[in-house]
């Protein structure tokens, strides 16, 4: 199951579990789009994957099994980043 995590690992931007510019990579390192296809050029500076939309996980769903609250942000920044 996705953590949906809370924010953009770049600019910190809110991401709610019904956000529909949330990107995922395969480790579910999560970005906005704009950071994941503008400064990242579509490549997780992570691991070096691919971006997708992440899913948008049923009301119903959401309050049985709840999104993340961890927020993780990248200390060094992103610009310049793509593996």
């Amino acid at each position: 199951m996705l953590e949906l995590r809370p924010n953009c690992e770049c600019c910190d931007k809110d991401l709610p579990p019904e956000a529909t510019d949330a990107m995922i990579c395969t480790f579910e390192c999560t970005f906005c789009a704009d950071c994941a296809e503008g400064l990242l050029g579509g490549t997780c500076p992570n691991c070096g994957g691919n971006f997708s939309p992440r899913p948008i996980r049923p009301a119903a769903m959401l309050a049985k099994y709840p999104a993340s609250t961890r927020r993780v942000l990248k200390a060094e920044g992103c610009a310049g980043k793509a593996a």
